[in-house]
């Protein structure tokens, strides 16, 4: 299970997913899909698009990972989790595949959601890759749409140690004469999409070339985002109740791809684009994007958890009203610890924690890496407890922030 053991679970081969996908009759060929790589934001980008293309009406499956809190949200139709009925069914169907190929957690995984989405006849699933790309087990579909969200640094045991790498094989979905939507490129990595979308003969669209957001603000708990879009004099407002401004970035990649299924015949209006927008965590079920779990003091959940996460977290606590801030922090083993540090103010509490995985950073050793960098905390190895006392000593007008880590904010109790 790669979210409990790291790397080792990693496999650079599709052999085993293709043979569950054989013993199955090929699930994966009976619906259609949308496929999102990236290093940040394919979560939000993946439940934005699920919101909007079931608010147009069609029947709509999407599978993400990894989960905060039940395995079943990493499978789910019109925002309805998988049964346990069905994943027990599925687990025993293929048992004998599993003995003779020893597949690993993600591939059964992956499996089983093909296969739901296969039995339910869903209209279209929006596939969201674990690692990578080009050997992640979701790559074996034919996309109606490829889309790469943005490339950064993470995972880079794995993926490579440069960002060419990284973007190589991110750029691994990209099928032959499919359309790929890229959200942000950097000159690294843009060459490396327009090279591997020329040798597919995939037209190639770059979001941020197409809109801009020129303005944003709050209002009652929703993100407002000003868009201007190319050839157009009219802005058009949308309201987001992912309040991220992170979230601006990802909102001209969605806007992108819905303007590109618009072309293909899906009938999505405008209407359909914002309704969606404006409930996209009540119709999908999202949970941990600058998440407010308590008012006075203020508490936030958020999954940031590389360098990108984390620089883009800083930037949104420094826009939002507090006295003095509070910092719930664990972090896994492979995330560059002494980067996300360095990023991290000097000016705030610090509440050192760990997750219940073997991947997860010693809360000792978190604690004597961030005094090299000036930051000063307690220890607490339960996130729960750490919370409990950054509660205790914050004032109404504090912030406190719980983040580092996936698996961190899915062990906290709201």
């Amino acid at each position: 299970m790669f979210s409990r053991i790291g790397a080792a679970a990693f496999k650079k081969d599709l052999t085993n997913i293709k043979k569950l996908c054989d013993f199955l009759i090929d699930p994966h060929k009976k619906f259609k899909t949308i496929h999102i790589a990236g290093t940040n934001g394919k979560g939000s980008v993946s439940h934005m698009l699920a919101a909007i293309l079931q608010t147009a009406g069609y029947k709509t499956a999407l599978y993400t990972s990894p989960h905060l809190r039940d395995f079943r949200e990493r499978i789910k139709i019109n925002g309805k989790m998988v049964n346990e009925e069905f994943v027990i069914h599925f687990t025993q169907r293929i048992r004998p595949v599993i003995e003779e190929i020893e597949p690993s957690f993600f591939e059964i995984t992956v499996a089983m959601a093909f296969e739901l989405f296969a039995e339910e006849k869903v209209d279209i699933a929006i596939i969201e890759t674990g690692l990578g790309g080009r050997f992640d087990s979701t790559n074996i579909i034919i996309p109606e749409l490829s889309v790469i969200t943005n490339i950064g640094w993470d995972h880079m045991n794995i993926l490579g140690d440069s960002l060419e790498k990284i973007a190589f094989e991110k750029a691994g979905i990209i099928k032959k004469e499919i359309p790929v939507v890229v959200g942000e490129t950097l000159a690294e990595t843009e060459k490396i999409f327009m090279q591997v979308a020329k040798q597919n003969n995939s037209d190639l669209s770059n979001a941020s070339e197409k809109r801009q957001a020129i303005n944003w603000f709050w209002q009652k708990h929703e993100l407002i985002v000003e868009i201007a879009q190319e050839h157009k004099t009219d802005h058009e407002l949308y309201h987001l109740d992912l309040p991220g401004i992170y979230q601006t970035k990802n909102l001209i990649t969605v806007l992108e791809v819905c303007s590109q299924l618009q072309q293909k015949g899906w009938a999505i209006e405008e209407e359909h684009i914002k309704n969606g927008l404006q409930q996209t965590k009540k119709m999908t079920g999202l949970h941990g994007r600058w998440e407010v779990i308590h008012q006075h003091p203020l508490i936030v959940l958020d999954v940031a958890h590389n360098v990108d996460g984390i620089k883009m977290l800083m930037e949104q606590v420094e826009v939002t009203d507090h006295d003095h801030l509070h910092i719930v922090l664990g972090i896994v083993k492979d995330k560059e610890p002494e980067k996300i540090l360095a990023l991290l103010p000097k000016l705030a509490n610090y509440y050192f924690t760990q997750t219940n995985i073997p991947r997860a950073l010693n809360a000792e050793t978190l604690k004597d890496k961030a005094m090299n960098f000036n930051l000063d905390g307690e220890i607490y190895y339960d996130v729960n407890a750490a919370i409990r006392a950054a509660k205790a000593k914050a004032l109404k007008d504090d912030l406190i922030l719980i983040c580092g880590s996936i698996f961190l904010v899915g062990e906290v109790k709201i």
